[in-house]
């Protein structure tokens, strides 16, 4: 057990303060002075991999080779960021009467917001690039989920970044996150977690007229076409949506099946589900660990009051919030093929043909992620170009690289996260006349 301070408004206040002295010195050194203290807070990352990956079991309940991916994640991210304080390159526009250029400036000092799900991953898609852009960040990790932040934080410091340049402030969003939004200061906020609160948060940046990405909600459709190849598909169906507990915002939680394969990938699908390990997250086996609280476990049961469960998986019993993965038979009116459970609970549902399919994977309020299984390809492009989601796989379930764009349409958010273009997201540009008539 260890305990972890709360922060009131003056120590936020406090730390947003001493990251704006820090971002004027940053911000002020050449980009190959920006990228090498970058890629030596990688380096020392990567040295810490091993304690991170355990911190993080210990913290979220995350099996020990999932932490391990997430750890070394955080340092390749930076690495790839690394690349960008060269590389923000603005233009030169053809004018009458001179020359005209632009810059892209660092908006000051970045707010950002993490939530419990993937404390670490999710923290390195927002500084990383924040930092490569010459801003200071002041970030929030989750109540539930602080300590991998906070060692990040003094990671950083032990990579030679300057004081102030990268503060984790630990606290509850109403103080901390709150004050992310007001304060005149906190020039941009990145919010991840649930679409109501991230309907605050943009709803208060907008009084501020202040710029925001948020990646929120999902209830990504798993669509499988009877031309598929149905072994694969149903194998592969249970990492999609039981990794992490299901509780991920790209969790496949709908599979649409073709109604001439319904059946078939039903027997598929049952034992891949059986076969997934839930266990200790300390165990070198695990694939599933438990769920990260006990309020949250009942927010999870609660979806299954009613449902129609065609099978189930095992799970531990005794201490832990340990939940079976589960498959569910469901109509189009259930609450279960429209809600966001964030849990190991998937939702199957037949179609009829292409244009059903299409019409089933957007009816919802989300459009994150989501897949498509089919071995035509015209298919393929016409059903990825038809479904609302801001990333698609095709016979993949994969729905994030560090060097491509991540984010989501409708109510899953605004704005993108990742890719070559995330170190501009945190900068705004600015255009200069030099007249020479």
């Amino acid at each position: 057990m260890r305990e972890v301070a709360r922060a009131d408004l003056v120590e936020v206040d406090a730390a947003v303060s001493r990251a704006v002295v820090a971002q004027r010195s940053w911000a002020a050194l050449p980009p190959v002075a920006r990228a090498d203290a970058l890629r030596a807070f990688a380096r020392v990352v990567e040295a810490h991999v091993e304690e991170l990956a355990q911190l993080e079991v210990r913290n979220s309940g995350h099996p020990i080779g999932s932490a391990r991916w997430e750890a070394s994640h955080v340092a390749q991210v930076l690495n790839f960021y690394a690349g960008a304080p060269e590389r923000l390159s603005g233009q030169q526009i053809p004018v009458a009467g001179g020359l005209d250029v632009t810059f892209h400036e660092p908006y000051g000092v970045v707010g950002i917001i993490v939530p419990w799900n993937f404390p670490m991953t999710i923290a390195s898609w927002g500084f990383a690039p924040a930092l490569a852009a010459g801003n200071a960040v002041v970030l929030k990790p989750a109540e539930l989920t602080p300590l991998t932040a906070m060692r990040l934080g003094e990671l950083a410091l032990e990579a030679g970044l300057p004081s102030g340049l990268f503060e984790v402030v630990t606290g509850s969003g109403a103080v901390v996150g709150q004050r992310f939004v007001s304060h005149r200061d906190v020039r941009k906020v990145v919010f991840t977690g649930s679409t109501s609160v991230g309907t605050d948060v943009a709803a208060g940046c907008a009084r501020e007229l202040k710029p925001v990405t948020l990646e929120l909600g999902g209830k990504s459709a798993n669509v499988v076409f009877a031309d598929a190849d149905l072994e694969k598909a149903a194998a592969s169906a249970p990492g999609a949506v039981f990794d992490n507990a299901g509780q991920d915002c790209c969790a496949r939680s709908r599979i649409l099946v073709e109604r001439s394969a319904y059946d078939r990938f039903l027997e598929l699908l049952e034992p891949a589900v059986q076969a997934w390990r839930v266990g200790d997250p300390a165990d070198e086996g695990t694939e599933m660990g438990p769920l990260i609280s006990a309020s949250h476990r009942s927010t999870v049961e609660g979806f299954l009051d009613g449902a129609n469960i065609a099978f189930r998986g095992s799970a531990p019993g005794g201490d832990g919030f340990w939940f079976a993965p589960t498959v569910v038979l469901a109509d189009r009116g259930d609450r279960i093929a429209h809600e966001e459970v964030f849990g190991p609970v998937v939702a199957v549902l037949p179609f009829d043909d292409e244009a059903d399919a299409v019409r089933l994977a957007n009816d919802t309020i989300y459009g994150l992620a989501g897949s498509i299984w089919t071995e035509n390809l015209g298919r393929a492009v016409r059903v990825a170009r038809g479904v609302k989601s801001g990333v698609l796989s095709v016979n993949s379930h994969s729905s994030v690289r560090y060097w491509t764009p991540f984010g989501g349409m409708k109510a899953s958010g605004l704005g993108r996260e990742l890719g070559p273009d995330a170190a501009e997201h945190f900068t705004e540009t600015k255009n200069v006349f030099f007249a020479t008539d």
